[in-house]
């Protein structure tokens, strides 16, 4: 297992080997000692589990969670192609307003792990994009808050060949100027506290 830090401050890109066989193949896309290794705890109790199926140029987010109670997450492509973007929407973070991305498929199983408090957003680059996440937190949807993704002052890598399908709920969301405005935005000490916390039981 591959980890890289990514340019959001406590964000991390994990690659797993895949094994290849005449059968088929076999992966690990989390694995507990590569994690504890790169981000210097043990991943969080998951207590939910989602996943979406996207067709082509579907748009989805950029996704946080009111904090408290914050969410972390851990997202894999196990099926088609996207983009996945994890954004800094953390006021007082040494990297906020700073985004970066991974391509995610299902051929190499790469992952991303999304602190508290982060945005999180993916544009599917082929149909039947599956993407899976493990929360933090259970969904709960009056804490889901969303900026806009095609905010020019946050430049993300949207492919210009593709015309983004977005919900009504992300076309309405505000520019990240608009939600700091409007005091819609995480925290940083209060994400980087409660992710202090996030620590499966020893053993």
């Amino acid at each position: 297992m591959h980890a890289r830090a990514l340019a959001v401050e406590g964000a991390f890109e994990f690659t797993p080997k895949v094994f290849p066989d005449d059968r088929g193949s076999f992966v690990s896309p989390h694995q507990h000692h590569a994690f504890v290794e790169a981000v210097g705890r043990p991943l969080f109790q998951v207590t939910q589990t989602n996943v979406s199926i996207s067709r082509r140029g579907v748009l989805r987010g950029v996704h946080y969670t009111l904090t408290p109670p914050g969410t972390a997450k851990y997202t894999c492509c196990v099926r088609g192609k996207a983009i996945d973007i994890v954004v800094d929407i953390r006021v007082g973070s040494p990297t906020y307003g700073r985004w970066d991305s991974s391509v995610l498929n299902g051929v190499s199983y790469r992952s991303l792990y999304l602190p508290v408090g982060v945005g999180h957003a993916f544009v599917a680059l082929e149909d039947e994009t599956m993407m899976t996440y493990l929360l933090s937190e259970p969904y709960e949807p009056d804490h889901e808050l969303a900026v806009d993704p095609l905010d020019p002052a946050l430049g993300l890598p949207i492919p210009a060949d593709i015309e983004p399908i977005m919900s009504q709920r992300d076309l309405a969301a505000p520019t990240l100027a608009e939600a700091a405005a409007a005091g819609l935005l995480p925290d940083y000490a209060t994400c980087r506290e409660i992710e202090s916390g996030l620590s499966l039981p020893a053993g």
